[in-house]
């Protein structure tokens, strides 16, 4: 049988929707190291410090964003797996070589992206963690459940050993605010002056090593939420929502009043009304962490079972579009904040609040674009070559012009 990709008619835009919103969360998050020295602030186990109302955004976002809408993106991820191999087992397709080809092909834009342009790349922790996802297709839901619990245990258990550590312990070997001071401004200096290949070498001896010593922790989270994604997929959650509104309605009372207490107590330490002193950071990001998993799952129910009103589907559309073309959409992140930060210079001199306001407005310039783009073309130009890869085969990417718009 002939291979071809999924067609628009069988997209779901509830999906497409959600992963357009997650999208837009990522970069959020993402924003502050493309402007600012946040990757070797964070190699010396120190927090970025913020005033005004750059403080305030920092804890909205400590509070409703940092790890919720890549938990949402992993949780996607493995919603995708099952109905890209289910579909093309319904084809009479080769499932298992078209997504090994899949995943090559995604690590090797994720190393290329790693390289040559952004240490937070994602998509090669993705890919490598998404081989692992064949051992479970054909494993019961339960199964794929006490997997990803079990390793959001070991991952969260694994980053609250910092509390169990004497305070004396970690006052000796913390570096001196000079030490720090001095590595953040060379840092910075080689952001601001360097040549495009004298930058690639310096990030490739200073930031790869740590990319690379950290991935095996890294993937846990994602492999576990890319089971609880593969688990809603195998189920059918989102193929036939109808059926499973009342689940949905139930994930997203619970979830929401676990959220809670846990967003309350990350909030007195964020705040700083509850202070432990040089673990405070550490208990700030295990209380994340773990807040990160219901909040998610929150947000999904409650933005899936809004899209069940045709009038939210309309206003959100241009998220749909957005999410239709993540992969691109992604990259091309990267790319625009690259240009403007380093290329021209700001790298280091932009406030917390006037790079959120530059997010906004690439990310809203990247809706309309989505938009226009998709009403003559089929895919994304990443989209594509990741299909035409996949598929051995030069995949169509214009559209019919009787073919109406999505």
């Amino acid at each position: 049988m002939e291979n071809s990709p999924i067609s628009s008619k069988e997209r779901i835009v509830t999906i497409d929707i959600i992963r357009g919103f997650a999208l837009f969360g990522i970069f959020l998050v993402n924003m502050p190291s493309f402007h600012s020295a946040i990757f070797m602030k964070s190699m010396y186990g120190v927090e970025p410090v913020y005033t005004g109302l750059d403080y305030w955004l920092d804890v909205f976002f400590t509070l409703f964003i940092d790890m919720k809408f890549f938990t949402i993106f992993s949780f996607l991820f493995g919603l995708g797996f099952y109905i890209f191999i289910s579909r093309a087992e319904g084809k009479g397709l080769a499932a298992t070589s078209l997504y090994t080809r899949r995943m090559l092909a995604l690590l090797l834009f994720g190393l290329i992206h790693l390289i040559a342009l952004w240490y937070g790349d994602i998509l090669h922790t993705y890919a490598l963690a998404g081989f692992f996802l064949l051992f479970f297709y054909k494993r019961k839901i339960k199964t794929m459940l006490i997997w990803a619990g079990s390793l959001l245990l070991v991952y969260n258990a694994f980053n609250s050993l910092t509390l169990l550590i004497p305070s004396t312990f970690l006052e000796e070997v913390q570096e001196s605010s000079a030490v720090v001071e001095r590595a953040v401004s060379n840092y910075t200096e080689v952001y601001q002056n360097a040549g495009y290949l004298e930058l690639v070498n310096f990030r490739l001896g200073t930031e790869l090593p740590m990319i690379l010593f950290n991935l095996i922790l890294a993937m846990l989270p994602v492999l576990a939420m890319f089971l609880i994604g593969l688990a809603a997929g195998k189920a059918g959650v989102f193929q036939y929502v109808t059926k499973y509104l009342k689940l949905l309605k139930q994930i997203r009372l619970v979830t929401f009043l676990i959220s809670i207490p846990l967003t309350a107590i990350l909030a007195l330490f964020t705040l700083g009304i509850v202070d432990w002193g040089i673990k405070q950071d550490y208990v700030i990001y295990v209380l994340t962490s773990v807040g990160s998993i219901p909040l998610c799952l929150f947000y999904i129910s409650a933005l899936t079972l809004l899209l069940q009103h045709e009038k939210w589907q309309q206003r959100l559309r241009a998220l749909r579009f957005t999410g239709q073309m993540a992969l691109t959409n992604y990259l091309f992140q990267t790319i625009f904040s690259v240009v403007i930060f380093v290329g021209f210079g700001w790298y280091g001199n932009v406030s917390l609040g006037i790079g959120t306001l530059i997010c906004l407005g690439i990310f809203a310039g990247q809706m309309m674009i989505s938009t226009l783009w998709l009403k003559k073309f089929r895919f994304g130009p990443f989209e594509w070559l990741w299909r035409t890869i996949t598929y051995c085969r030069i995949q169509p990417i214009a559209k019919d012009v009787n073919s109406k718009s999505p």
